[in-house]
């Protein structure tokens, strides 16, 4: 959104170049702006405030309305006459361009207001004034820049407080101006950004929405139809005056446009005006990558989100480029690289805008790290934060869902852990009751979902679909929220999307999903023969869809363990081991492992490592991850080295070590980095 503002910023700056020399060959001295303006264009104030303006036009010409000295320079502005709206909008830019929260932007819509107010009240006819005569236009210039500039600043504040009332009724008052260039106010552009913001909501809520998403997309696909239609009538009167301003214009509409084809699925609609805004090097980089996870192609993603990381946004805000990366590395089975990303934008921006995504991602990352006491602390941190959501349509109904869904996941995986860490729980009473705490807790949280769920109408277009522009989650994750629900009912959902879906990367990922609720009915059979061909899928992408390819090994594994076949069942997963060993544990199947213990070995902690749940095996016969631990002492000082070897002789887990001291919670942690959980990040994702 900020992209375009900056490029008109660069466009009036050519165009008062280009236009002032001629200006000042009429006009040498240093008059105010005001008195180039014809006399029936001039403000109603009184004569003596024409020196006042004067004098602070003329300091303004050395000041930088977007500079540090801002506010400073808009107390001296307002001192000198507080009814001129130069003053106001300086503080007002500074204000908002200094805010980070919702109170920030709150305390700016006030001076931005009063200048916007006085602007239109002293500066009426000269805002109104539509001409093919440079000379005529020129005076009014500074003005409707000013204006758009103000109308543009006060928008945002009300979007980012969460008032899209008042940003209605702004952009409908700045068009009542009908501008003949839009300058920083592309309000169409706008209309319909803030319609399919809000699409998911009705008029019952915002009069100015229809009364279903469908609607609410038509309303603002229409508002971008008219923005063409302006910016047509205008090319008649700019063409002697901004000749060519009208295709920047359009590539504002096509940005817009691509937003909501990308939204609906529309994709040969949506490559169109991609491909139009790549033509002429204006492609958004980070919106054509989401638009290419929607379509299955995570290569292309990635490489996009690179380029977007590229651009400063030159405000506080959501760099999605790094939430939405962080996500990519899960599917590539890294998630410690994608923890290592969210931290690093967590410590880049601190406190503000985007800090409870990241702290989401982080989460997320460390949830599927198996890192589950991480994940949960850094979803709290989530959780207790006020996001603001600035230039972004993911609101705070995905933040809340994200954060609810990742919630359940953690409950489910913590229930998992204690299977894993007490081989024996089902003999253990104290395990048992614990595990009935955690699983009213699961219950409660499902419950908790399902309500705010029931409620979300975009759940068919964004959650079902498995992968959106405006999905928050990973797909993996939309599993844990429809596999304990209407088993029959998303059976078929999924049956027909993957028929008739246009995106052919993505029919292979509802194939999965209704192989594994086949599974989950006791179909193993047919469960196998969908799976069969989703592991067969020529598209599949060894690289980049890792954690795809373990979850149809993890439910083969299952398939297989129903049908008695002991043989396959340790083939799968052992093979899933291999490509994603953080998962592992929370499947509740134990893996087999052979044992190679050397050094200054502690009894306590092998006796902890062996209660927990890993089959350890000695026949050559069975397929098997190689674990090796060393002990080490030097004085007080103890050491474990661990790494895990394939029956190639490849890593699975890197060697590693670590410093211990209590054997009991030693040996449990032990088990946990046999599968690659925790640890260090490997040199190799570092690159």
């Amino acid at each position: 959104m900020k992209t375009g503002m900056y490029i008109k910023m660069i466009l009036c700056c050519i165009l008062i170049l280009s236009i002032k020399p001629i200006l000042f060959a009429q006009n040498n001295n240093h008059e105010p702006d005001e008195q180039y303006l014809p006399v029936e264009l001039r403000p109603p104030h009184p004569a003596e405030k024409t020196e006042q303006r004067f004098i602070i036009d003329a300091k303004r010409k050395s000041e930088d309305v977007f500079g540090d000295d801002a506010l400073p320079r808009s107390r001296e502005f307002i001192r000198i006459d507080s009814s001129y709206y130069v003053g106001w909008m300086f503080e007002g830019v500074y204000k908002y361009n200094h805010a980070a929260d919702f109170l920030g932007f709150k305390n700016a819509c006030a001076p931005l207001e009063k200048a916007l107010n006085l602007l239109e009240h002293d500066y009426a006819n000269a805002l109104g004034l539509r001409t093919d005569n440079l000379l005529q236009y020129y005076p009014t210039h500074t003005l409707k820049v000013d204006y758009t500039l103000i109308a543009n600043y006060l928008m945002n504040c009300y979007s980012n407080t969460e008032q899209p009332d008042k940003v209605y009724s702004l952009l409908r008052r700045t068009l009542k101006w009908k501008m003949q260039h839009f300058y920083y106010m592309d309000a169409y552009n706008y209309l319909a950004w803030t319609v399919h913001r809000n699409r998911f909501y009705t008029s019952a809520k915002y009069s100015f929405l229809k009364n279903s998403i469908t609607a609410n997309e038509k309303l603002a696909n229409r508002y971008l139809d008219s923005a063409l239609l302006q910016i047509e009538r205008n090319r008649v009167l700019n063409k002697t005056i901004i000749p060519g301003m009208e295709v920047a214009e359009r590539n504002s509409v096509y940005h817009y446009k691509n937003i909501l084809y990308s939204y609906s699925l529309n994709i040969d609609s949506a490559m169109y005006y991609f491909n139009l805004m790549r033509n002429i090097n204006r492609l958004p980089h980070n919106n054509y990558a989401n638009f290419r996870v929607v379509c299955g192609d995570f290569r292309t993603a990635e490489n996009e989100y690179k380029i977007a990381s590229m651009y400063d946004p030159a405000d506080k805000r959501l760099q999605e480029w790094a939430y939405y990366s962080s996500i990519l590395d899960i599917y590539k089975a890294r998630p410690k690289t994608g923890a290592e990303l969210a931290k690093s934008m967590i410590s880049a921006n601190g406190c503000t805008p985007g800090f409870g995504w990241y702290n989401i991602a982080l989460a997320r990352c460390y949830s599927y790290d198996g890192q589950i006491s991480s994940a949960i602390e850094y979803l709290q941190k989530a959780a207790e934060f006020k996001e603001t959501h600035i230039g972004t349509t993911l609101g705070q109904s995905h933040y809340d869902f994200s954060i609810q869904l990742l919630k359940l996941i953690n409950t489910e995986q913590t229930w998992q852990m204690q299977r894993f860490e007490h081989a024996n729980w089902y003999f253990n009473p104290e395990v048992l009751m614990h595990m009935s705490k955690i699983l009213g807790e699961k219950y409660l949280q499902q419950f908790l979902i399902i309500n705010q769920f029931a409620e979300n109408p975009e759940r068919d277009l964004v959650i079902y679909k498995l992968f959106s522009t405006e999905s928050t989650v990973a797909w993996d994750e939309i599993w844990y929220l429809v596999r304990d629900f209407s088993t029959k009912y998303f059976i078929r959902k999924f049956s027909y999307e993957a028929e008739n879906d246009k995106r052919k990367y993505i029919h292979k990922y509802f194939n999965l999903f209704v192989a594994m609720l086949k599974e989950r009915q006791g179909k193993y059979k047919e469960a196998k023969e969908l799976l069969a061909s989703v592991i067969a899928d020529p598209n599949n992408d060894a690289d980049y869809e890792k954690l795809f390819m373990a979850r149809a090994y993890q439910a083969e594994a299952e398939c297989a363990k129903g049908l008695g076949n002991d043989a396959e069942y340790y083939t799968w997963l052992y093979r899933l081991y291999k490509l994603y060993p953080q998962l592992v544990p929370f499947t509740g199947m134990p893996m087999n492992m052979n044992l190679h213990i050397s050094g200054d070995v502690d009894e306590k902690t092998i006796a902890t490592l062996k209660a927990c749940n890993i089959n350890w095996v000695a026949n050559s016969s069975i397929p098997a991850a190689q674990a090796y631990i060393t002990f080490t002492k030097n004085g007080d000082k103890k050491d474990i080295s661990y790494y895990v070897l394939d029956n190639e002789g490849n890593y699975v887990v890197k060697k590693q070590a670590f410093a211990w001291h209590k054997s009991e919670a030693t040996g449990r942690d032990l088990a946990y980095r046999l599968f690659d959980i925790g640890g260090k990040l490997p040199e190799s994702e570092g690159d």
